[in-house]
């Protein structure tokens, strides 16, 4: 501490000073001058041999310092000292450039730094480079651009702006200081991507920064069965700055505009949100109108245009369910997978069709020679977290024959041939493990045995790797087309596809009942859309990838991805 208050000239550089100048009294025979009354932390508890030490220190340093080019002798004909001689605009692009977690310590050094600290460009740019704010707050009303689109163009495009002009903050006399201290830092904990606890409904929320907002921006998949066109977006949240040190929190539910509401953050990886104001939730038709809003927004028609009542029962199951939380929910973080050159093509999120439940979000993770496929939206079937399908890379598949392909009966035999073969491979490998672990208690007692062991195990996963390089790298283009009887909600699905592997998918009943996994058939077309045929239910879902850059959404390591995938599995079940 000693050392870097010297370089910064303050601190017990003080005392330094003190002594430096006590010293040139010493030698141009000062000593009819008044003694320095003033204590000194450092002087008072190190006695009077400290300072011969530092007047010897010092001309060591002075006679071992190297000579200085011109350039960097100051104006006072050396160079500087201390940062304090430093001119403050350079200390301001130094200070800027220093994270903005460490600028609260460096303004307790001196009130030197404290003052070049409130200089508001250091901030605006830790503003800009952290999160991502490029908004000025001087020319926001001027230019009126990031805030109005915020309010009047994402939140509600059918009601006009003046009615949100009148609730802005008066970014004039604001600073980016408070922008970063009480708005940024305060809600970085809920940055990123996240899972709502709807009972088996889920959900896919995305907490950015947006201009001078953080905004929870919930994603709906497109309207069934348009698995191709791009996802629905709203806002559930916001949260920014209507004073200077304090950070508003508005609820985005519903019709009526913004409204009082309130985050507590739980912990690092889990926040809720509540309303203050359900009222701002109700409409003036009562019930019916809240669900004729909701059935135009969520499935983009009317209850009398779908004709299927098993449909119309699920629909009306999710509003009651759906709507009695009234934007009361508790999040947890979900990451994207992390991917790997090995991988069949890049892992992500997708939108896929599931039957009378509309379409869901599913998560496409590599596991080693395992892919999965995680519902982040669920139904009461199969609720949100549950592992809707499972690829076995190992098992490719050789399809039939276009003309042979369109008999279910074909398909079915090669795959339950398959799944025979997995069954006889799963009990060896249960044989196998078996038998290892009867050498590993023979190599507890005779170390000699325990390298080839190890060795042979490391041969074997030496191969099984080579075997799964070799099948990633023969992908080839075949006719694709759903055999005779298999139902799909899309048509409009590829007709050649590169690649098919066997699989399993889960299949329950009403409330999760009775679960089990069933064989089918994981079908390749292209980097960005993969199908699964459901044998035992003769369906077909197909999946397409979703395209949204999410931010602050990527897992740390692996085993933080696995770890999420068993939290929100667990949760689930």
């Amino acid at each position: 501490m000693a050392v870097c208050a010297r370089l910064c000239g303050v601190g017990p550089a003080r005392g330094c000073r003190r002594r430096g100048a006590a010293r040139e009294q010493r030698r141009g025979g000062g000593g009819d001058s008044e003694p320095d009354t003033d204590t000194d932390p450092e002087e008072a508890g190190g006695g009077g041999g400290a300072s011969v030490e530092d007047d010897e220190l010092t001309e060591r340093i002075e006679c071992s310092r190297p000579a200085l080019h011109p350039a960097e002798v100051g104006p006072n004909g050396r160079a500087p000292m201390s940062l304090l001689e430093l001119p403050p605009e350079l200390l301001v692009q130094i200070f800027g450039s220093l994270p903005g977690t460490d600028l609260p310590s460096l303004a307790r050094v001196c009130t030197t730094f404290r003052r070049i600290l409130r200089t508001d460009t250091i901030w605006r740019r830790r503003c800009r480079e952290e999160y991502g704010v490029c908004e000025n707050l001087r020319k926001l009303e001027i230019t009126g651009v990031s805030c109005r689109d915020v309010y009047a163009k994402r939140i509600n495009p059918r009601v006009k702006s003046g009615r949100f002009m009148k609730i802005l903050p008066d970014y004039e006399h604001m600073e980016y200081r408070d922008v970063y201290t009480c708005l940024l830092h305060r809600y970085r904990h809920i940055l990123g991507l996240w899972q709502p606890d709807i009972g088996p409904y889920g959900g896919l929320l995305n907490v950015v920064v947006d201009g001078l907002f953080i905004i929870g921006w919930m994603y709906l998949p497109p309207h069934d069965p348009h698995v191709d066109d791009p996802m629905r977006f709203k806002p559930l949240f916001r949260i920014h700055l209507m004073e200077r040190k304090s950070a508003t929190v508005e609820c985005m539910y519903g019709h009526k505009g913004p409204h009082n509401g309130h985050i507590q953050i739980v912990k690092k990886d889990e926040f809720s949100t509540k309303c203050n104001q359900t009222d701002h939730h109700r409409m003036s038709g009562g019930r019916q109108e809240e669900f004729r809003t909701w059935l135009r927004e969520e499935w983009g028609r009317t209850l009398e245009d779908i004709f299927h009542e098993h449909m119309q029962e699920l629909i009306l199951m999710k509003f009651i369910y759906t709507s009695q939380y009234d934007n009361c929910l508790t999040y947890r973080r979900i990451y994207l997978p992390p991917s790997s050159p090995d991988d069949l093509i890049k892992p992500g999120l997708f939108k896929g069709t599931y039957g009378s439940h509309g379409l869901e979000i599913v998560m496409l993770s590599f596991h080693g020679r395992k892919a999965k496929g995680t519902k982040i939206t669920g139904d009461p079937n199969i609720p949100a977290g549950q592992q809707t399908v499972e690829i076995d890379l190992a098992h490719p598949l050789q399809l039939p024959d276009i003309e042979n392909l369109r008999d279910f009966s074909e398909l079915s035999r090669i795959v339950l041939e398959v799944q025979e073969q997995v069954r006889r491979e799963e009990q060896e490998e249960e044989q196998q493990q078996g038998e290892d672990e009867d050498r590993s208690q023979q190599a507890a007692s005779s170390p000699a045995a325990q390298p080839q062991g190890g060795e042979g195990a490391e041969v074997e996963e030496t191969a099984a790797g080579a075997e799964w390089a070799t099948q990633d790298k023969t992908p080839a283009s075949q006719p694709f087309v759903l055999p005779m009887g298999v139902i799909s909600r899309n048509e409009d699905y590829p007709r050649a596809c590169r690649i098919c592997f066997y699989g399993t998918g889960l299949i329950a009943g009403h409330g999760f009942t009775s679960p089990e996994r069933t064989p089918g058939v994981f079908v390749l077309f292209d980097d960005d859309r993969f199908g699964f045929i459901w044998l035992e239910l003769k369906s077909f879902s197909l999946y397409s990838r979703i395209k949204v850059s999410f931010q602050n959404a990527e897992a740390p390591s692996r085993e933080a991805f696995d770890e999420m995938l068993k939290n929100i599995q667990s949760l689930a079940t």
